[in-house]
């Protein structure tokens, strides 16, 4: 098999959601879809959140920053995935594929801990009100959202460079629909245990701290919730922490279907599916999950066009 060095490999090879013909035109105009709902909602909670004095809170603010995530992420992987449902061949230059795999990870890292951090901020409403303003200050909202920012780039940097620095050999065509991390490791020239083993270490880090930062939060707020005597108290405490609930158990849900398949039925297709869910289904939901369930935001929409 031939070698290739950095300087001789241009572009690779997409292979997409499908390889058959007659799909390509119904996908592009689904994704399309999508896509539009996608931008059109997370920049409504952008905007709403910043406009509106009523939504300078820190669960909204929260919530702003998971719509910049999922805003993102939809933007890095949905327009380029469009472009190659209508064009003969689906490439990507080899420095567009670096980047996208590094935005990629910085986007997804930091939506792990982004809802860690809302589901800590739900505790502190819930568990301790009195106190909620005082312990979630601007400075600690900063930097909740500030660490999972910066761990994301660290870690997105350092699996881009460890990968992109190393030689790629033979075929160059990716068996998905972006340029992810472990699509690229089998076709790297060198050993690639290292970047392997140390993917999934991360990859595990990631999803386990910050899911047990989640159920260790929900714990102590459903411990909270049934020593409430009031079930005026009780019902106004569930649907302060419905949305997030939902967005949370469809992320993590989509994850945990894709990391805890048997190897015997694992494959690339079902990966391709579970992360068409995660990078651009998901994105599209959170914004009307958040929209469609909380009256706060229904006002603040009434009050913008109101005005």
């Amino acid at each position: 098999m031939g070698q290739r060095n950095l300087t001789a490999l241009i572009e690779f090879i997409l292979t997409g959601v499908t390889r058959q013909p007659e799909l390509q035109l119904p996908l592009f105009g689904v994704f399309f879809i999508i896509y539009t709902i996608t931008v059109v909602g997370n920049m409504g909670i952008i905007i709403l959140t910043k406009l509106d004095s009523q939504l300078h809170t820190p669960m909204y603010f929260f919530i702003r920053h998971l719509a910049y995530i999922d805003l993102g992420n939809s933007t890095v992987i949905c327009p380029k995935m469009l472009v190659n449902f209508v064009v003969d061949q689906n490439t990507i230059s080899y420095s567009a594929c670096a980047t996208q795999l590094a935005f990629f990870l910085l986007f997804i890292i930091s939506e792990f801990f982004i809802l860690s951090a809302m589901a800590y901020d739900r505790y502190v409403a819930i568990c301790s009100p009195l106190l909620y303003n005082v312990i979630m200050s601007p400075r600690l909202c900063h930097m909740l959202v500030g660490i999972p920012y910066l761990y994301g780039t660290v870690q997105a940097l350092t699996f881009t460079i460890k990968i992109f620095t190393l030689n790629f050999c033979g075929s160059n065509v990716i068996s998905h629909f972006y340029c992810d991390d472990v699509p690229l490791l089998p076709m790297l020239c060198s050993n690639a245990h290292e970047i392997e083993l140390l993917i999934i270490l991360f990859s595990a880090f990631n999803l386990i701290s910050s899911l047990l930062v989640v159920l260790v939060s929900y714990m102590l707020i459903l411990l909270a919730i049934f020593q409430m005597h009031s079930a005026e108290g009780r019902k106004k405490a569930f649907s302060t922490c419905g949305s997030h609930l939902t967005v949370v158990v469809v992320f993590y849900g989509s994850l945990l279907f894709m990391y805890v398949q048997p190897k015997s039925t694992h494959s690339f297709d079902t990966d391709k599916m579970a992360s068409v869910f995660y990078t651009l289904v998901i994105p599209m939901l959170n914004p009307l999950i958040y929209s469609l369930r909380n009256k706060e935001v229904k006002n603040a929409f009434h009050r913008l066009f109101k005005n």
